[in-house]
């Protein structure tokens, strides 16, 4: 299964974003391999409006099943959810320390979403 997460960097041990749609970049971990790609969002950092919902567009279309991010506004939630793709909010320091929150079953799928739109 595929897992999106949000960040800054190009590796496990990098940051977690705090930001869903204006993430820099989603590391794509595959649980059934245990290897990862990285994937730039650079498009939606800046962008005026829309980056939540271009954001889940652009994860949904690499067959991504959960996602793992600090916070997600409403617009990206109702896009994410339509595709079937879990959410959960984690406050970890490190992508490597969310993916152990979800793998050790110690992250609630997200029910709503948790900020507004706009969030920076």
């Amino acid at each position: 299964m595929k897992i999106a997460l949000t960040t800054s960097g190009t590796d496990l041990s990098a940051p977690l974003d705090g930001r869903f749609g204006r993430a820099p970049k989603f590391l794509i971990y595959d649980s059934e391999t245990d290897a990862f790609e990285v994937k730039d969002n650079e498009q939606n950092v800046n962008a005026a409006q829309g980056a939540g919902i271009q954001s889940a567009q652009n994860i949904a279309r690499l067959g991504v099943k959960a996602l793992i991010t600090g916070h997600c506004g409403p617009n990206a939630f109702k896009v994410l959810k339509a595709a079937g793709i879990k959410i959960y909010n984690s406050n970890a320091a490190t992508v490597r320390e969310a993916l152990d929150q979800y793998r050790g079953n110690k992250l609630a799928e997200a029910s709503s979403y948790d900020v507004e739109g706009h969030w920076v």
